[in-house]
């Protein structure tokens, strides 16, 4: 840690001011990853899942990191929540929802997600007026995966053209 500080900084930075810088920082992250969400909230949320290496005590892991992002009434995204599971499964998923709604997230009506098992089937226990879409970037990834290397392109192109199509 004293190599990348002197790297980074210039000077050397103990190993005790980085552990106390962090533990400054977890409170941080700790205390945003906890916070109420109250107020006028999202019509769509965005749910999808990371696969990051982690390191756990000497031993690197892959991990699933969920992430919840809204759309706001003024257009905007934001992060809502940030959370690791063991695997993007419905007990990671089911307990991520609950975190959501224990914190007051209200008022969702589109949840936008990738056909991850496990997480469709949890919206209605958590948000029964909500619908779910499926997210037409992951829809287009599935399909180039199954589509043979040679047509990738034309069903791509076909794909685009379905969906630039304008409702009648």
């Amino acid at each position: 840690m004293e190599d990348i500080t002197q790297a980074l900084c210039r000077r050397r930075v103990s190993a005790s001011a980085v552990s106390d810088l962090n533990q400054k920082i977890y409170g941080k992250i700790n205390e945003w990853r906890e916070r109420p969400l109250v107020g006028d909230f999202p019509l769509y949320v965005f749910l999808d899942g990371l696969w990051l290496k982690r390191s756990w005590g000497g031993e690197v892991r892959t991990v699933s990191v969920l992430v919840a992002i809204d759309v706001s009434q003024n257009g905007y995204r934001e992060i809502l929540a940030v959370g690791e599971g063991a695997k993007e499964d419905k007990a990671s998923w089911t307990q991520f929802l609950r975190e959501l709604k224990e914190r007051g997230l209200k008022g969702v009506e589109l949840f936008v997600s990738d056909r991850c098992l496990g997480l469709g089937d949890n919206f209605a226990e958590f948000y029964p007026m909500a619908k779910w879409q499926r997210c037409v970037a992951h829809f287009y990834r599935n399909v180039r995966t199954a589509v043979s290397t040679g047509n990738v392109k034309e069903v791509a192109a076909m794909l685009e053209a379905i969906h630039a199509q304008e409702d009648t």
